[in-house]
């Protein structure tokens, strides 16, 4: 188990004052990353090794969105290693111990040369110490893709959406499907669902399906091929006025 503390910054808030989604996926990435350096099993050692973790699927359930300056403390625990997979915990909490969200998450550990699935190796099973997996509602990994909704205006992957990785950030999908929710919508759960690499210069076609009671939002991010990069799903309600 690894934590760290922080304090919510007006950088990281929406109009309302409260931290946005996509600040909340910045922090529990941020959150393995710094796990995952403390433990010497970070950036540089996976260049080395010609590795790389990718994000195969996100669930993050939001009990409460923490205020501007409320100082809260985020933390992450690995659970599960089968084969390639490796599968990872996360939570933020008030100072108090709130509650306030928490995650699941799959990734998958790839060989960049042979761009072909890689076992961790001994010292990577050593270094990342399994916990108990958090009690939740378990959502599947896979979101069915919409069949009725609309397409968007195309957008093309620019050099901000891009991490060390050279691809799409697992965030900024995130930020992109966002774009296609109401202002007035309270996310209170966002599964996503990462199926290929998304590179500079491609194009992003979304499409976006509602349910009749607009209570879930899904996105699907295509390629001009007509395959998804991704698929977001947020689930929530309008807020009360």
């Amino acid at each position: 188990m690894y934590t760290y503390k922080s304090r919510v910054r007006y950088s990281e808030i929406g109009v309302n004052g409260n931290l946005t989604l996509e600040s909340l996926v910045d922090y529990f990435q941020d959150c393995s990353t710094f796990h995952s350096e403390d433990i010497g099993l970070g950036i540089e050692y996976l260049q080395e090794r010609h590795m790389v973790w990718l994000m195969s699927s996100w669930q993050i359930v939001i009990e409460r969105y923490p205020r501007l300056c409320e100082n809260i403390i985020i933390g992450t625990a690995p659970y599960e290693f089968r084969g390639f997979i490796g599968c990872r915990n996360f939570w933020m909490e008030t100072s108090e111990g709130e509650r306030l969200a928490y995650a699941n998450s799959i990734w998958s550990l790839m060989d960049t040369e042979k761009m072909t699935p890689a076992k961790p190796p001994a010292d990577m099973l050593e270094g990342y110490v399994l916990s108990e997996r958090l009690p939740m509602d378990y959502a599947p990994r896979k979101i069915a893709a919409p069949s009725a909704g609309h397409s968007q205006e195309e957008m093309q992957v620019k050099m901000h959406h891009l991490d060390t990785n050279g691809h799409v950030n697992n965030g900024q999908h995130v930020r992109i499907a966002m774009d296609y929710v109401p202002k007035d919508f309270s996310i209170r759960q966002m599964r996503a669902e990462y199926k290929k690499q998304a590179v500079l210069g491609d194009r992003i076609i979304p499409f976006v399906a509602v349910n009749d009671e607009e209570t879930l939002y899904t996105v699907a991010l295509g390629g001009e091929d007509g395959r998804p990069y991704s698929i977001v799903e947020l689930t929530g309600e309008k807020k009360i006025q």
